[in-house]
C-alpha cells in the first residue's frame, strides 16, 4: 500500500485563497518533493519556466545547512511554501470550539487514476512542489538525492505553508510575493519577479478566463471554480477546481506554453498560427491576439447549452453522484469542444464565436436525462470522464451500457 500521510492542519483565509500551516517531519518533507527537489539540480522548476527565469541551487548554500543542521541549536522559524495538486489531497475539517472549521486533517497521498483514463498517476515522490525552502530541503538529501540517513536520528519538524490546486499562474505569483520580501536573492531578479508573473502567458490566459466566467452573475459557470482547490469563504458548493479548467483551456492554445511563454518574454511576439495548427490548438490565433473576451464568450455559449440541456442536474451541485457538474464531465466537455464541437460548427473560420443555439445542435443526438447523471451510470473518477466523453461523441448510448 502507497504511504499515506495525515497531517494536523490550521486553515488560512487570505485574499489569494485558503491555504494550510502544518508541521511535517523533514524526512517525509523529502519524501513528497523528492522528485521537485532533485530537477531543481538538474533544471528549473515549471514555475521557473514559466517565469523565463532560472534560480541555480547552490551547492556550498545547501553544505552550509547540512552543518547547521548537525547543530543542538538548529532551527527554521520560516515555513518552506509548497504546492500539492488537488488530485492528491483531502481536507478533513474538524469544528473548533468557536463553532469555526479552521482546525483539521489534511490526507496527503499518490493520485492513481482510473486504467482507461488516459491519465498519468503521480507517486508520492512527485506530489509537492516547492515555491519556497527548497536549500533548506535539499539539506536532508545526500549528494545523491536520497535522504541523509546519517540525520535519520535527528529530531526535526519543519513549518510548511501548502497550497492545494494552485495553477501554475498563482504558483508564479506566490513565488514572486515571497522573493520579493526575501534580501538574499539577487535584487535584479527581485526587481523583475512582478512584472514576469504578469506578462501575457498560455496560462495566465486561461487563469484570467477561468476568473471572469466564475465572476460574472450571468455566466453559467457563475461561483463554480474554486481558488486553490479549496472552497472559496462564503460559497456553499465549487464544484470545478481552477486547476482542471486551466489545464482544459490551455490546451485549446499551445502545444508548449512555457516555451510560448519564454518567446514572449524574449521578442514579446508569436507568430500567427497555420490552419493546420487551428485544427490542434483551436484557439491560438485569439491568444496570440490577445482576444481573452472571446474565448470567454466561446465558453461562456458552449456551457449556456450545457445548461439548457440538462438545467436541473446543472443546478443541482449538491446532489451526491451528480458527473454533470463536476471537473470529470467539464474536462470531458472541454475535450468535445477543442476536437468535435468547435471545429465543427465554425469549419476553417477559428475565432468565430457559435451561439448558445448553435452550440445546443452538438447536444442533440444525447439521449441523457437529468435523472440519468448517476454513479450507477457514470463510475466516479476519471472512468466516468471517459464514458461521459464517449457519450458525447455518440461512440455509445445509455442502452449499450445497459445492455
Amino acid at each position: 500500500m502507497s504511504k499515506i500521510l495525515s497531517l494536523p492542519v490550521l486553515k488560512v483565509e487570505q485574499p489569494i485563497g485558503v491555504f494550510y500551516i502544518a508541521s511535517i517531519k523533514a524526512k517525509d518533507l523529502v519524501d513528497i518533493s523528492y522528485s521537485d527537489v532533485r530537477r531543481l539540480a538538474q533544471d528549473q522548476r515549471d514555475v521557473e519556466k514559466y517565469l523565463g527565469i532560472q534560480r541555480p541551487v547552490s551547492p556550498k548554500r545547501i553544505r552550509d545547512i547540512k552543518l547547521y543542521i548537525e547543530g543542538n541549536d538548529a532551527t527554521f522559524p520560516t515555513s518552506v511554501i509548497i504546492s500539492v495538486d488537488e488530485r492528491c489531497v483531502e481536507f478533513e475539517s474538524m469544528p473548533d470550539d468557536q463553532g469555526g472549521d479552521q482546525l483539521g486533517r489534511l490526507i496527503i497521498k499518490p493520485y492513481i487514476p482510473d486504467a482507461d483514463s488516459g491519465e498519468e498517476s503521480i507517486p508520492l515522490s512527485k506530489v509537492a512542489k516547492v515555491l519556497d525552502g527548497q536549500h533548506r530541503i535539499a539539506a536532508f538529501m545526500d549528494e545523491n538525492n536520497n535522504w541523509c540517513f546519517d540525520l535519520s536520528e535527528k529530531n526535526f519538524d519543519i513549518n510548511v505553508s501548502i497550497f492545494v490546486g494552485a495553477d501554475i499562474s498563482e504558483q508564479a505569483n506566490i513565488f514572486a510575493t515571497v522573493n520579493l520580501a526575501q534580501t538574499r536573492v539577487n535584487k535584479n531578479l527581485v526587481y523583475d519577479l512582478t512584472e514576469l508573473a504578469n506578462t501575457s502567458s498560455p496560462y495566465k490566459t486561461c487563469h484570467n478566463v477561468a476568473v471572469a466566467l466564475d465572476q460574472e452573475e450571468s455566466s453559467p459557470l457563475y461561483k463554480r471554480i474554486k481558488r486553490l482547490g479549496t472552497a472559496t469563504p462564503g460559497r456553499k458548493k465549487e464544484p470545478l477546481t481552477q486547476a482542471s479548467f486551466v489545464e482544459s483551456l490551455v490546451k485549446f492554445i499551445s502545444p508548449n506554453p512555457v516555451q510560448d511563454r519564454n518567446i514572449l518574454l524574449e521578442s514579446g511576439r508569436l507568430k500567427l498560427a497555420t490552419p493546420n495548427d487551428l485544427a490542434k490548438y483551436p484557439f491560438r490565433n485569439l491568444f496570440i491576439s490577445g482576444k481573452e473576451i472571446d474565448m470567454a464568450e466561446i465558453i461562456y455559449n458552449y456551457f449556456k447549452a450545457v445548461e439548457k440541456k440538462w438545467p436541473t442536474s446543472w443546478a443541482d451541485v449538491e446532489r451526491i453522484g451528480n458527473l454533470l457538474p463536476r471537473s470529470n464531465a467539464f474536462k470531458a466537455f472541454m475535450v468535445y469542444l477543442r476536437e468535435d464541437a468547435y471545429p465543427n460548427l465554425v469549419g476553417h473560420n477559428y475565432g468565430r464565436i457559435p451561439t448558445t443555439n448553435e452550440f445546443s445542435s452538438c447536444f442533440d443526438h444525447i439521449d441523457l436525462k437529468d435523472e440519468d447523471f448517476t454513479t450507477r451510470n457514470f463510475a466516479p473518477g476519471s472512468g466516468g470522464q471517459s464514458t461521459f466523453l464517449k457519450m458525447l461523441r455518440g461512440e455509445i448510448t445509455l442502452q449499450d451500457m445497459i445492455e
